[in-house]
């Protein structure tokens, strides 16, 4: 063919080959430049875990398609290594979701459980990657307490995960080694047994760092400073879902202390923010904590990166107008450790609040043969930390 090209063919030819060499060239200077060995940086594109630098991991999101993997942050953010010494009331905390609720978590023996789960990594790695809160269903069972996934108030041999006191030791390993940390534990209490909730945290030797009941704020006003509370070793806030249990065992009551809306599909309704039916209304100012529940009724691990991306960012925002300007102390997922592969640190200015929504919702949860849940792996991490005095929010998708 070149024999009969003209000059200008042949000329047009060796333009484009040269071209060809040229981003061909390019390519491989991209390659050779392309960082790795733990250069990466977040939202850097990335080949292996190895590639990403501290703190940060390979992974990606399906669910949102985003098929290429990129560095995403696998901790959270400690808000009180931003600003530190303010009251306890003007942070915000990552929470888990049935935070015991373990994809993976054997069964009892010669059982096939069949409940639903919420999160893939163990209450200790939660800790050590920044949640800051629990959740966590207690019942009486087998002669003792135990965290249960279950239905009517009732702990089954096919709904229980294991006895409160394991995972409650690991909440104290964490205490013990961090002294500087608050942890708090939210409690979905069906313990009937007499003083059944002291003895447990008595046992886990977790009494030591009590907040007492007689020093919570009761009328609205700050919280200590997280300084103070560390001084006093006050680093465990316990809140049980049991009114009596106030007077009886001294612990708190959740919805004297804490504002809350309603959990499931309710609560992930884009546009609204419904007050759960058991908390006070959210113009209350008598409560200085807000718990916001952020999780679908049915938890699925695979679209928990596209829940944790900018639907969340707009949640806080509505929940914020919706509570009257306040943000919440609490932030409640499924599946902490799936967050979406793109993004960066961001500051994001709350509008003008707006009238409060006071409609209330339902929850029921999903079940799920354990043989039959997807396999543990550590994909797409969340990373939220709220701060106040300004308050910020910083989403590290």
């Amino acid at each position: 063919m070149t024999c009969f090209m003209d000059h200008r063919d042949l000329s047009r030819a060796t333009a484009t080959g040269y071209l060809f060499l040229l981003l061909l060239f390019s390519s491989f200077i991209n390659i050779w430049s392309s960082c790795s060995n733990g250069s990466c940086q977040v939202v850097d594109s990335c080949s292996h875990s190895t590639d990403c630098g501290p703190g940060l991991f390979c992974g990606n999101c399906p669910a949102l398609g985003k098929t290429q993997p990129f560095c995403i942050r696998g901790q959270a953010t400690i808000p009180t290594s931003v600003i530190g010494g303010l009251p306890f009331n003007k942070y915000s905390w990552l929470v888990t979701h049935n935070s015991f609720s373990i994809v993976g978590a054997p069964a009892l023996p010669g059982v096939q459980r069949f409940t639903f789960y919420n999160q893939e990594d163990t209450v200790t790695n939660q800790l050590k990657n920044g949640v800051r809160g629990l959740m966590l269903d207690m019942y009486d069972f087998n002669g003792d307490i135990w965290l249960c996934h279950s239905f009517r108030g009732q702990c089954f041999n096919f709904t229980a995960f294991q006895p409160a006191i394991n995972t409650l030791r690991e909440v104290e390993a964490f205490l013990s080694k961090n002294p500087s940390e608050i942890v708090t534990i939210i409690i979905e209490d069906y313990v009937h047994t007499p003083k059944g909730l002291t003895k447990l945290f008595k046992n886990a030797g977790l009494d030591k760092y009590w907040f007492p009941v007689s020093k919570m704020p009761k009328k609205g006003e700050d919280w200590p400073t997280v300084t103070e509370m560390v001084k006093a070793n006050h680093r465990l806030l316990v809140f049980t879902s049991v009114a009596s249990k106030e007077e009886e065992e001294g612990i708190a009551y959740q919805w004297k202390y804490l504002l809350e809306n309603e959990a499931g599909d309710p609560g992930v309704k884009p546009g609204s923010c419904p007050n759960r039916k058991e908390s006070q209304p959210f113009n209350s100012k008598t409560a200085s904590l807000f718990l916001m529940n952020y999780f679908p009724t049915y938890p699925v691990e695979d679209e928990a990166c596209k829940e944790h991306s900018a639907r969340l960012a707009d949640r806080i925002r509505t929940c914020y107008k919706a509570a009257g300007s306040m943000m919440p102390n609490f932030l409640a997922v499924n599946f902490y450790l799936a967050g979406a592969p793109f993004g960066s640190c961001k500051n994001i200015s709350m509008p003008t609040p707006s009238p409060m929504t006071n409609s209330v919702g339902s929850f029921s949860g999903p079940v799920q043969f354990s043989t039959s849940t997807s396999t543990v792996y550590h994909p797409n991490h969340l990373m939220i930390a709220l701060f106040s005095f300004p308050w910020m929010i910083s989403l590290f998708f």
